[in-house]
């Protein structure tokens, strides 16, 4: 018997599924991107990189997710809402990005340094905070040159993903 694939199995659990597009969900979590985008200055100027680098983090994904609603898709899982968004989307640009940070904002949050043999400088800190505002600005203008046909043509695409 075939394994089911993981968004299949996210799907069946509810947890990735079809919702009614919604610009005001949209609106709260880049608002919510935007406060973590400012939360990781001021952490990064109180020489709390971890943090920072988290918050970083939470700017791509708060912005990632506020795309997907604006598609009417919502998505519990981080690493499911990524690979879904190098799907639907293809921006490998973007999708390397968040890809990145995700995976040193775990490596910040969840390991010490003895563990991990790893050093968080300012400089590191400062890079991943560039690629945090990187990234909102060309998911923000993504996210606005989207049009109602494209979400429609988005949603039949991601009745299709297993």
């Amino acid at each position: 018997m075939k394994k089911p694939s993981f968004l299949r199995k996210l799907k069946k659990e509810g947890k990735l599924e079809l919702v009614e597009p919604s610009e005001e969900i949209c609106r709260s979590y880049t608002e919510k991107a935007d406060n973590c985008l400012k939360s990781a200055k001021l952490l990064l100027q109180h020489n709390l990189y971890e943090n920072s680098v988290s918050m970083s983090y939470y700017t791509m994904y708060n912005l990632l997710t506020a795309l997907l609603f604006k598609c009417g898709m919502k998505c519990e899982n981080h690493a499911a809402s990524i690979i879904l968004f190098k799907r639907l989307f293809g921006r490998a640009d973007l999708f390397k990005i968040i890809s990145f940070a995700k995976e040193e904002r775990i490596d910040k949050q969840y390991y010490v340094t003895s563990e991990k043999d790893f050093v968080l400088t300012k400089e590191a800190t400062e890079d991943m905070l560039k690629m945090a505002e990187d990234f909102l600005v060309k998911m923000k203008l993504l996210t606005a040159e989207l049009k109602n046909e494209q979400i429609v043509n988005l949603r039949e695409k991601f009745k299709t993903i297993e």
